[in-house]
């Protein structure tokens, strides 16, 4: 892996968030298509398109950002995400029949979810949209990204009719990026209604089950034949959710052309519009750290766990004397460990007490889910197997295969990523002291689970850490407040803890507000990542 191109680092971020919005795999790369294909039917130039292009296939860039909220008012995150992706408040009969299947997925308290969202819609849509915006603007500068495209990220929840949210655009204030955007993920998202009314009839006389993979693409190569269902739906919501004369262009023929190919992911790298950037595999940090906090987003306190993990077995592969190669596709398999995590709701990696069989068994599919994406993407197919090895054991008893013959990257990745989790604080229980994590490695070892080697070079690391903290302007006092409110503590609680007056507290709140420019618990979460505040 001498390098890669940035489209392809951008589609496994995709691929991530569809899982952590809901959404069929690949959906990300089936807007970008549609996208991409309708700037240039109407005469954008090169810029524009290329904005479109980006935003189109990192559509969902800020979906994590209220993932811990949203689990715990709606019971589950990512069926809640999905949801909210097609709600129309422009059009009363299908906003009514929308809101009498809200919280479907939890029909013991489906109706008082659906009120709770009707009252937080009156309310609470600005705040809990800003989160998103400051991940999108935060991520953004990560990803090296147009200026037009984080513009139009921040506007995937407008609407042509000004019903929409965070700013309550209207018309042409939305800018054509952004508008373009809509009216792709909406077509991308019909043809996922009609997929799913499909699936109810077909597949029989399949001895296998499908893969979500082959259904999505079975899915979107079955209703290529069925476009009018999809421009039905499109000047349905022409005038109200989306512009009209960008509905008026879209044509049946078009979106089948662009759809109906072998492999979606080969043809979004095809249609990236002007000059294609690379980047060699060693400088893969910054836009790894960037899919590893999204990744992190998911739980209050994984917030910067992955960063820690890749700087701990980073080190510790310096100790062993691993070559530079070796140790660059370590560190970037490390900070993309736990991809798969996204596809798990919040409510699991919050929860205070015993997780279920039924969790155990989400928790342990994640791993096959980072393998997933990784191998999908030919550029990171290379660190696929290492990043999704990291919960693997030498006796056997590890997931998801049990593999005993564990390569020497393997061997410290799981090693890195025992000690990193006993170091931090969880729900459940608070962190570990470096001694007690190192006694928990040396159990480990013992038992034959984990390499003797690889954990003692990971305690040798973290005794030894240099690591210069981030410059970041924020005072002692106000560091320690940020860790809290990042992990969602209120001022009052936040004063509890740290034996201070709540006056004092709101005060340093307002301070951290004015030096971050963040004002939001996933914006806070964000800064605190980058700066190397969290975990701590």
């Amino acid at each position: 892996m001498s390098s890669i191109r940035a489209a392809e680092i951008f589609a496994a971020l995709s691929l991530t968030t569809d899982l952590a919005a809901g959404m069929p795999f690949e959906k990300g790369l089936a807007t970008c298509l549609v996208a991409t294909d309708l700037a240039a039917r109407i005469g954008l130039p090169e810029a524009d398109r290329r904005a479109v292009f980006h935003a189109a296939l990192l559509v969902d860039l800020g979906c994590t950002g209220r993932a811990s909220e949203n689990a715990q008012a709606y019971a589950d995150d990512i069926a809640f995400q999905r949801a909210c992706h097609v709600l129309d408040p422009g059009d009363s009969a299908v906003f009514t029949e929308q809101l009498r299947r809200f919280g479907g997925w939890a029909p013991a308290a489906q109706s008082a979810l659906r009120n709770r969202f009707v009252a937080r819609l009156r309310s609470g849509a600005t705040q809990a949209l800003r989160s998103s915006s400051e991940v999108v603007e935060a991520l953004g500068s990560h990803l090296g990204l147009p200026d037009a495209s984080v513009r139009a990220l921040t506007e995937v929840e407008e609407r042509w009719d000004g019903l929409g949210a965070l700013n309550r655009l209207r018309g042409e204030s939305i800018s054509i990026a952004g508008r373009v955007l809509h009216v792709a993920e909406q077509a991308v998202l019909a043809l996922d209604a009609v997929g799913d009314e499909l699936a109810t009839v077909s597949g029989h006389g399949n001895a296998h089950p499908a893969t979500p993979h082959d259904r999505t693409r079975s899915a979107l190569g079955t209703v290529a034949r069925r476009q009018g269902v999809v421009l039905d739906e499109l000047r349905r919501r022409a005038g109200g959710h989306l512009d009209p004369d960008l509905v008026a262009v879209c044509d049946a023929d078009a979106i089948r052309a662009v759809l109906d190919v072998p492999d979606l992911l080969a043809a979004v790298l095809a249609a990236e519009p002007g000059t294609r950037s690379s980047l060699p595999s060693a400088e893969l940090d910054r836009p790894g750290l960037a899919l590893a906090m999204i990744v992190d987003l998911k739980g209050r306190y994984l917030l910067g766990h992955s960063a820690h993990v890749a700087g701990l077995a980073d080190a510790a592969a310096v100790r062993m004397g691993v070559p530079a190669d070796e140790r660059a596709a370590l560190r970037a398999a490390a900070l993309l460990h736990d991809l798969g995590r996204v596809a798990v709701s919040s409510a699991v990696w919050d929860r205070r007490g015993p997780l279920g069989p039924w969790d155990w068994k989400r928790v342990r599919l994640q791993s096959l889910r980072t393998e997933r994406i990784l191998r999908r993407c030919p550029g990171l197919a290379a660190l696929a197997d290492l990043a999704a090895g990291h919960h693997e054991r030498l006796d056997g008893s590890g997931y998801p295969r049990g593999k005993r013959d564990l390569p020497p990257g393997a061997r410290l990745l799981a090693a890195a990523d025992v000690f990193a989790a006993c170091t931090e604080a969880r729900p459940y229980r608070p962190a570990a002291r470096p001694e007690e994590a190192a006694a928990q490695l040396a159990a480990e070892v013992a038992a034959g689970r984990l390499d003797g080697d690889a954990c003692a070079a990971v305690v040798r690391a973290a005794a030894d850490d240099t690591t210069i903290p981030a410059v970041h302007g924020l005072s002692e006092a106000e560091t320690d407040i940020l860790r809290l409110r990042a992990r969602g503590r209120c001022g009052r609680e936040i004063a509890a803890e740290l034996l201070l007056p709540e006056r004092a507290v709101t005060h340093h709140l307002a301070e951290i507000r004015s030096k971050t420019g963040r004002h939001t618990r996933a914006g806070a979460a964000v800064f605190a990542m980058t700066h190397q505040i969290l975990p701590g």
